[in-house]
């Protein structure tokens, strides 16, 4: 008779997929092995192996629980915020949310392209989502400030702002993560408005 999945299956594919994120970010997904994320997860190689075929299909399912976590935070922002405070709210929950996943969004900008074409896509849907998320948001707390094709190049400096904060962050030291999401929700209001005003004053000019 087939033996059935054990009751902590899920929880033990999660604890290998954090280990194995960390050690595919820190030693280079090029240059890491099957091998090498078993012994850092503490399983036998045959165990990792009993979960995903291929190194390959160990990072897809690393970032798709990643990115799938955060695209659904973010709809939750969208379904419970409007206006500006969508695009406060929405800064907040994806820095929170990369809390303790620093090594999976390293491996999200550093190592997604590696991928065959197939596994890309549903990845590079997740990101859509958050762009689109991210645009929508700045749109309601702009109005008139992202006019002459500037809604996609603020649009990138925001997630610019927010997808390198893990690399000059320390925590315990300066700036908490909640206090530097204010810190940019500000930033980016203060260049809306400025933006805004700026479009104003060429629409009066002779």
């Amino acid at each position: 008779m087939p033996r059935g999945i054990a009751r902590d299956h899920a929880e033990k594919r999660a604890a290998i997929r954090k280990a194995a994120a960390a050690y595919f970010a820190d030693y280079g997904f090029d240059r890491a092995s099957m091998a090498g994320a078993a012994r850092a997860a503490g399983v036998s190689k045959a165990l990792i192996y009993h979960y995903w075929a291929s190194k390959e299909d160990l990072l897809f399912d690393i970032l798709e629980a990643h990115l799938a976590r955060l695209a659904g935070v973010v709809d939750e922002v969208g379904d419970n915020l409007a206006g500006p405070d969508r695009l406060r709210g929405l800064i907040r929950a994806i820095l929170l949310n990369y809390r303790d996943a620093d090594h999976e969004h390293k491996l999200q900008i550093d190592a997604l392209h590696t991928l065959p074409p197939e596994k890309q896509a549903p990845l590079i849907a997740h990101q859509r989502r958050l762009v689109a998320a991210m645009s929508a948001a700045l749109q309601a707390a702009g109005p008139g400030a992202l006019e002459n094709g500037r809604l996609k190049p603020v649009t990138m400096s925001v997630f610019g702002i927010l997808n390198w904060f893990y690399m000059w962050h320390r925590p315990g030291a300066g700036m908490s993560r909640e206090a530097y999401a204010d810190l940019v929700a500000d930033f980016v209001e203060g260049g809306l408005k400025g933006l805004a005003e700026g479009e104003a004053d060429q629409a009066k000019a002779p």
